[in-house]
């Protein structure tokens, strides 16, 4: 099961911790995996599962994302209650960055350590999922960088590159939890690019784990509950929620201009 989210969005991550929780009664094995936590940080998240090392000197070397308190906490804590496993199932940062600077060619040039932190099998299409993401990055002209269409073609190839890159360990994470654990059900949560409309992750895991059931869950923010509609954008995922947006701060007054005399 595929949660994509918003990541800033607060009311998508009380719903999350809903789902996972309503998921649980039904099956009650579960295994969560998180695009949050990076593959390096496994030890340590299992370590504190475990309780051989407390939540502060776990958060020391974990990475957490700037919301983790907020945001996650509540699905690794379920899971720790529950006695479930946690997959910190994604690449680290500085190695997605180094692919978006050089391009899946700049895996051939990692150190080995840095090599098995990513999915084994890497593979970058040009596909409708390609279209997706050039289209999602916009114009790469502007931004006050002086290239040309050429230039930001490539450097969305690039960003691609890095993208695909994310989705393959993800996959692979996620296919090998469910090979540790068949009857379970795997709760994945990612940014919901990564698995809308089936694609990204989400497509790669299933081509990992071709006779598995796969549901997509797509959360979308709204100003206005009542008139949300979703005929149009149905095809996001199996499950598409909506969420109220929370009110945006009030605008500061303009300060007073005192007249010169």
């Amino acid at each position: 099961v595929f949660l994509g989210e918003q990541h800033d969005d607060p009311g998508t991550h009380r719903l999350e911790r809903a789902a996972l929780e309503g998921i649980a009664r039904r099956r009650g094995k579960v295994v969560l995996a998180l695009e949050m936590f990076e593959r390096d940080a496994q030890t340590g998240l299992d370590d504190y599962l475990a309780g051989r090392v407390s939540e502060a000197d776990f958060l020391k070397t974990a990475r957490p994302w700037p919301k983790y308190t907020t945001d996650y906490r509540p699905l690794v804590e379920l899971a720790r209650a529950k006695g479930w496993p946690v997959v910190a199932g994604n690449v680290p940062r500085r190695l997605a960055s180094q692919i978006g600077r050089k391009g899946l060619i700049g895996v051939d040039s990692l150190p080995a350590a840095d090599r098995a932190l990513m999915a084994t099998q890497l593979t970058c299409p040009r596909d409708e999922y390609y279209e997706r993401f050039k289209a999602e990055m916009g114009d790469m002209t502007g931004h006050g960088q002086k290239i040309t269409k050429e230039e930001a073609t490539a450097m969305v190839g690039r960003f691609y590159d890095a993208q695909c890159v994310k989705d393959e360990t993800m996959g692979e994470a996620i296919a090998a939890a469910r090979g540790k654990s068949p009857d379970a059900v795997v709760v994945h949560v990612n940014g919901s690019f990564h698995s809308d409309y089936r694609m990204g992750t989400a497509q790669r895991t299933k081509s990992r784990l071709p006779g598995a059931r796969v549901a997509v869950i797509s959360f979308v923010p709204v100003e206005d509950l009542d008139a949300a509609n979703g005929k149009k954008i149905r095809k996001l995922g199996d499950y598409v929620v909506f969420t109220l947006k929370p009110a945006a701060p009030p605008k500061a007054p303009a300060p007073a201009v005192t007249p010169k005399p």
